[in-house]
């Protein structure tokens, strides 16, 4: 019997109709994904005043690990700016410091922030904890060299769309327990964040050809914990995992109505309100996994957009107050 779903967006329905979708996910197809050209960024900075930067950090077994920093070329070098930490999306398995970047990037417009993405290592090539240990190194790297970079460390928002949303959980937790470095928000866009694929959200998008779907999300978890199952998954890695969610800094959280991971993010945010902190929590009705990514002129995706930069600007108000 098939499961019932809640329907697409009128408009994001249209739009999706004219796009190739995938059935499956394995290791053919996922060999040919990666051979596609990554997001082309000169149009992206052509109308931009941006100073662009290309550094290395080193993972602990010495793995290059690259970050790209976006400085507004015209910012005031006597304030500290804030600054939002990006990682991308692509399933743990695909994707580059340079996917989704468009998004971040609006608020280096908005709030003169500085942009860092990470490249972290991918899965099946990196396994375990190796990409949120990746992502944590680039944090400390910027707050090492917040001076350097004209950030202000009390505004460091960590951020990142689906795989990245996870990932960007993931660090958040890390951070919190090794008591560094202080992180100001979370930004968690439509984010992977459990591993056990059990919500009635991941067995209504089973089957068939999707934007993301379970059988896709499956591959993806395999592809990161290799033989790790049950106690030995790390929470860092699954987030939904963590026994205690207190003590976060502030989050935002948004995902679609007609998604994968819709039930697993509306659960971490019921969570972190279980243990007396704050999230904010956005269901967009008809949205489909990263709807706002693929089609940023939909009407539904400009208002998810806007909603998120309108919470950026109270959280960096606030915390620039105090």
């Amino acid at each position: 019997m098939t499961t019932a779903r809640p329907a697409l967006d009128p408009e994001l329905r249209e739009l999706l109709a004219d796009m190739p979708l995938m059935s499956q996910l394995g290791p053919e197809i996922l060999a040919q994904l990666r051979q596609l050209p990554s997001t082309p960024l000169e149009p992206l900075l052509a109308h931009r005043q941006v100073a662009r930067r290309e550094i290395s950090v080193s993972a602990e077994d010495g793995s290059p690990i690259p970050l790209s920093v976006f400085t507004p070329a015209n910012s005031d070098r006597t304030t500290a700016a804030p600054c939002i930490y990006w990682m991308h999306g692509g399933g743990m398995v695909m994707g580059d410091r340079f996917s989704q970047i468009d998004i971040p990037l609006e608020w280096l417009d908005q709030f003169g922030a500085v942009v860092v993405s990470v490249d972290y290592r991918l899965a099946p090539e990196a396994t375990g904890t190796a990409l949120v240990d990746d992502c944590y190194r680039g944090l400390l790297w910027i707050v090492e060299h917040a001076e350097e970079l004209g950030v202000d460390p009390a505004r460091i928002v960590v951020a990142g769309a689906s795989a990245g949303g996870g990932l960007a959980a993931g660090v958040t937790l890390l951070a919190r327990d090794l008591n560094t470095p202080v992180i100001a928000a979370q930004m968690l866009i439509c984010p992977m964040l459990d591993h056990r694929n059990t919500s009635t959200s991941s067995r209504q998008y089973s089957g068939g050809p999707g934007v993301w779907t379970r059988e896709m999300n499956e591959f993806g978890w395999r592809a990161v914990l290799g033989d790790l199952t049950g106690d030995e998954v790390p929470a860092y890695v699954s987030p939904a995992l963590a026994a205690n969610l207190s003590n976060l800094p502030t989050t935002y959280i948004d995902t679609g109505s007609a998604e994968v991971f819709r039930d697993e993010d509306t659960d971490y945010a019921t969570r972190i309100w279980a243990a007396g902190g704050q999230a904010e929590l956005h269901v967009w009705a008809g949205g489909f996994h990263g709807f706002d990514a693929l089609y940023p002129q939909a009407q539904l995706s400009a208002t998810a957009r806007r909603t998120r930069t309108d919470w950026l600007a109270r959280i960096l108000s606030m915390n620039s107050a105090a």
